[in-house]
């Protein structure tokens, strides 16, 4: 076997058509759009190399065949925030070989070790947490946009290697047109009755009124509590835009109290269903196709996004007026058929309590792996928030 660094158009070339050959038997697989993978490597794309670096490489067996690969990056930002200094690995795949993984894994911890690292986490993203984190081991069902998806046997492969769990990630499932749980009624009834509060669905005409309005609610609700500093303005309008050629209006919800922002359901539908027909391209003529294919709804699942509610509106039934609120119209329109979470970490409970009291069903679980270069050292999982 062989590794090497990719720096040629070539290796590149490889580094995306690998994971045709790992999941050509899969069903549930969805090739990612080459153009997303792309950008995370692409310092012009990816701003994480304004503070950061990371480097991919291919693993090659005797006759040239590639069978792995593995990128290692660092976040500066976050790397030595964190005790032990942590980097990060990601976008794995590998044949069902111990001893290519561990090549692969060795790789990256010497790269990592070199540039003053002392653990590793995987596998992650060069980004966000909201992309391509964790490693499933239970619902190998078709994934999200952006979500990591792999074989079960990467399991063994990186507990094998010495991995350890640093935190579960949960995904929660309902069908849609379930009825929800009494209580849920019962409370959405107490708030309707009371009319200075509004439950109302986002309208693309006024984009920047909502997004300031989801600003409102995320600082307040989650800002500096765990999740980390405040949004900026200018931050969530540029993500509003982003996400405008996707949006429903009618999956996107805010409850209001006196006129103003106390709650917010942030949801859009799986675009995943339909990049799941393009293998990976996403040319003029797929994107004309993902419009046509959109308008026609012809994903049948959405996804929950964010879901937040002010201090001062929590355990009032806020959330029960809101949930039954967009439920109704959802279903009576017969907008789909499925609904799906983004993984909560273990590591919050009041945000797993939100969406198990929503009558779902754990759907999806993925693991968040760490490895300390010092095989003594004392492992710590990811503090509670």
């Amino acid at each position: 076997m062989k590794i090497s660094e990719v720096l040629s158009p070539v290796d590149v070339r490889a580094f995306l058509d690998f994971p045709e050959r790992i999941y050509a038997d899969d069903p549930n697989w969805i090739m990612p759009l080459e153009k997303d993978i792309l950008e995370v490597f692409d310092p012009a794309k990816n701003k994480y190399f304004r503070h950061g670096q990371c480097t991919r490489f291919l693993l090659r067996n005797d006759a040239g065949e590639v069978i792995g690969r593995i990128a290692a990056f660092i976040n500066d930002k976050l790397a030595k925030r964190d005790h032990p200094y942590t980097g990060g690995i990601g976008f794995f795949e590998c044949i069902d070989d111990q001893a290519a993984a561990n090549l692969l894994f060795d790789t990256a911890k010497k790269w990592l070790m070199e540039r003053g690292m002392e653990a590793m986490d995987g596998p992650i993203n060069f980004g966000e947490r909201d992309s391509w984190w964790g490693l499933i081991i239970d619902g190998f069902s078709p994934v999200p946009y952006k979500m990591n998806y792999n074989r079960p046997y990467y399991r063994n492969l990186f507990e094998t290697y010495g991995f350890k769990t640093y935190f579960e990630q949960w995904c929660y499932s309902l069908k849609v047109m379930s009825t929800l749980l009494p209580k849920f009624y019962e409370r959405h009834k107490t708030i309707k009755a009371n009319p200075d509060y509004q439950a109302k669905y986002l309208r693309k005409s006024e984009l920047d009124k909502y997004a300031e309005d989801f600003r409102t609610v995320y600082n307040k609700a989650w800002g500096k509590h765990g999740a980390g500093k405040d949004l900026e303005k200018k931050q969530v309008q540029k993500f509003f835009k982003s996400m405008k050629p996707v949006i429903d209006e009618k999956v996107i919800w805010y409850v209001y109290y006196k006129n103003e922002p106390v709650a917010m359901w942030v949801n859009l539908p799986d675009i995943n269903q339909i990049f799941a027909k393009f293998k990976g391209k996403l040319g003029l003529i797929q994107k004309l196709r993902f419009i046509w294919m959109l308008k026609r709804r012809t994903t049948k699942k959405f996804i929950g996004l964010v879901f937040g509610i002010v201090p001062e509106h929590q355990g009032k039934g806020v959330d029960s007026f809101m949930i039954v609120e967009g439920a109704t119209l959802i279903q009576n329109e017969k907008l789909y058929e499925d609904f799906e979470m983004q993984w909560i970490g273990d590591f919050n409970p009041k945000m797993v309590s939100i969406a198990e009291n929503l009558g779902t069903y754990r759907s999806r679980t993925l693991v968040t792996y760490r490895y300390l270069f010092d095989r003594n050292a004392e492992f710590k999982r990811h503090p509670m928030l």
